[in-house]
């Protein structure tokens, strides 16, 4: 059992990761610090006062500039650079007392999951900004972070029915990346000849 909750933690957290970094940061942190999670050695730096103060003080930043059409894509572009590797890096933390080969497997893994999670969200939200009205980024936003917090409870608490949510999960954003991206595609085409026909 618990090798399973390990595999929970370590995927939860890269999931998460690939939505919104800080949320998962600052909830781990809060659940170690307070008591109610025993954080392994690796990630035990997450329930620093400092690491929480600017774990939230980023999502307190994230929370704004997620719900603003256009910014959040900007965002979005700019944490493929962080979200992806910080994803890869705590799920190899979850694992790092089963040995260095574990944490090898989680890194690949948990990097992959998380440019999935966070390909998945960027390119909704480009196609989502085509939408003249903020309704539908606040609520995509809202629901992304309860999705997080939800999610690592949900991983700490709950490891199997978790883990089978997630394969659920997965096998919807293995049918749905593909949509969204060719839909990203034809905006970027249109835009291109929008661009032409004024020059």
């Amino acid at each position: 059992m618990e090798i399973v909750e390990i595999i929970a933690l370590s995927m939860g957290l890269a999931w998460a990761s690939g939505i919104n970094l800080y949320a998962a940061v600052f909830v781990l942190g809060w659940l170690g610090s307070s008591g109610n999670l025993d954080l392994p050695p690796e990630l035990q730096v997450c329930s620093d006062p400092t690491v929480m103060a600017a774990a939230g003080f980023m999502y307190f930043v994230e929370f704004f500039a997620d719900k603003t059409p256009g910014v959040d894509t900007g965002w979005d572009t700019i944490h493929t650079f962080i979200r992806i590797p910080a994803g890869a890096i705590l799920a190899a933390g979850a694992v790092g007392e089963l040995g260095q080969s574990a944490e090898v497997i989680a890194l690949l893994l948990g990097g992959t999951l998380s440019a999935a999670t966070h390909a998945t969200k960027a390119g909704g939200r480009v196609l989502i900004n085509t939408s003249p009205e903020p309704v539908t980024n606040w609520t995509a936003s809202v629901t992304e972070d309860v999705a997080v917090v939800t999610g690592v409870w949900s991983a700490l608490n709950y490891p199997i029915l978790f883990l089978v949510a997630m394969c659920l999960v997965l096998l919807i954003m293995a049918w749905l990346l593909p949509r969204i991206w060719q839909g990203v595609k034809l905006l970027v085409t249109r835009l291109k000849k929008l661009i032409r026909k004024r020059e």
